[in-house]
């Protein structure tokens, strides 16, 4: 259900009932629930850094659970999902507010919305409540104001899914679920399973996802024994899905040109079974940094790292690998369920940037790849200009490689992260 629908029930719901349901990552709160000026007031700092710092949400949330360790387990949760939330939907907030850019106003608009009573601080002083709630139901009328996007993303998603694009948006909106993937250097699907269970922690396996494991209910992960030691990483379901893509075979050379962290670097590692070398590369030194201490947890030995200084690294590398990866930077248009402030800071200024960048890397990266060998691409994005447009493009320019296959993964198909990849053969 999404925000402005549940919205809609609860108007439709008698008071009597104790509790409703406040957000889709199962949080509750009483209709007489009782709001905490210190919890609020780390909301409205967070808001605060997402707009004016630019902070990113996850790392503006981080900082400010971070500045005052003594909060519980529920304090957290609140600062943390409302937050989300109103990022998520701050162009349907601000419209209950008037148009106001007025942080208490939004955080007023929040609350009313979830028919929570506003207390009696300064902040909330002189409050409409009845026309924030007017102006909501008037807002069912405009699909940008009550799913809350710029008109840049309904005009993107209205041309690339002229027939679904409501569909898509909608489902853009909903929290993000909790994928671990299993380490198959360390354990198997069904070990795992069972101790997680002797844990108390419920999760289901996917069938068409070989090591995802959906979470029934989310937990603090990076302090769970097993993913210390490297039995799990958390990857969501769709990013899975590439190395799959990448028809890997224990003893290939693999370079994954654009590794980050290493999170699909690590599956690539488990897909080998540490039989073969991966050369992971970046342009960035602290991500490499990251990326070895992850392949030591996770048992991962057949790891290199080579850090992108000047095209040189490229040059030697040149026609050496059977399998290069580029998951390249993109808008992340797919992925803003965990960073609903991307809505807000993607353009199409940004989108067109971004599509030059993943020209100039598939031009200068795809020498790497020897004949008979492919070249993977992939984003976390569903914008054609980015993904099947791009491909098209690129093949166009360079006859020595032919698109063998490409799969894009919408978010309101799988339920999933909105991910698109493509397998090219160099002839």
């Amino acid at each position: 259900m999404t925000f402005f629908n549940d919205f809609l029930s609860l108007h439709h719901r008698e008071f009597a009932r104790p509790v409703i349901r406040l957000l889709p990552r199962k949080i509750y709160f009483c209709t007489m629930v009782r709001l905490h000026r210190n919890l609020v007031e780390a909301v409205f700092a967070v808001i605060r850094a997402v707009w004016e710092e630019r902070t990113h949400a996850d790392k503006a949330i981080e900082n400010m659970l971070k500045s005052n360790p003594r909060w519980g387990a529920r304090d957290r949760a609140f600062i943390a999902e409302t937050s989300y939330e109103i990022i998520r939907y701050y162009r349907l907030l601000a419209h209950m507010a008037g148009e106001s850019l007025d942080y208490w106003k939004i955080i007023a608009a929040y609350f009313v919305s979830r028919k929570i009573p506003l207390p009696a601080w300064d902040h909330f002083a002189g409050i409409p409540v009845e026309i924030y709630q007017n102006r909501w139901f008037e807002a069912k009328e405009d699909l940008g104001i009550c799913e809350s996007y710029p008109e840049e993303w309904i005009a993107w998603m209205q041309k690339d899914f002229p027939d679904t694009y409501a569909d898509e948006l909608k489902a853009l909106n909903e929290p993000a679920k909790l994928v671990l993937r299993t380490n198959l250097l360390k354990t198997n699907k069904d070990r795992l399973l069972n101790e997680l269970k002797k844990q108390g922690h419920n999760c289901h396996a996917l069938t068409d996802v070989p090591d995802a494991l959906v979470a029934d209910q989310k937990w603090n992960v990076f302090q769970d024994p097993l993913f210390t030691a490297g039995y799990f990483e958390i990857q969501d379901a769709s990013s899975q899905r590439v190395s799959e893509f990448m028809e890997l075979k224990p003893g290939m050379r693999v370079i994954d040109a654009c590794a980050g962290a290493g999170g699909k670097t690590l599956h690539i590692a488990a897909k080998l079974m540490n039989q073969g070398r991966i050369i992971a590369m970046d342009v960035e030194a602290w991500k490499l940094d990251n990326l070895k201490k992850r392949a030591k947890r996770a048992g991962a030995h057949c790891i290199e790292t080579r850090l992108i200084e000047n095209n040189k690294i490229i040059k030697r590398q040149a026609e050496t690998c059977d399998r290069l990866l580029l998951d390249v930077p993109c808008s992340g248009t797919g992925v803003i369920r965990r960073n609903p402030d991307a809505k807000w800071k993607v353009d199409q200024q940004y989108v067109d940037r971004m599509v030059q960048l993943q020209q100039k890397i598939l031009q200068q990266y795809s020498k790497m790849v020897k004949p008979g060998g492919k070249l993977i691409y992939s984003t976390c994005s569903i914008l054609s200009l980015e993904n099947s447009k791009q491909i098209a493009y690129f093949c166009a320019e360079h006859p020595d490689f032919r698109l063998e296959k490409d799969l894009l993964i919408r978010p309101c198909t799988s339920g999933f992260d909105g991910f698109y990849m493509a397998r090219l053969v160099k002839t």
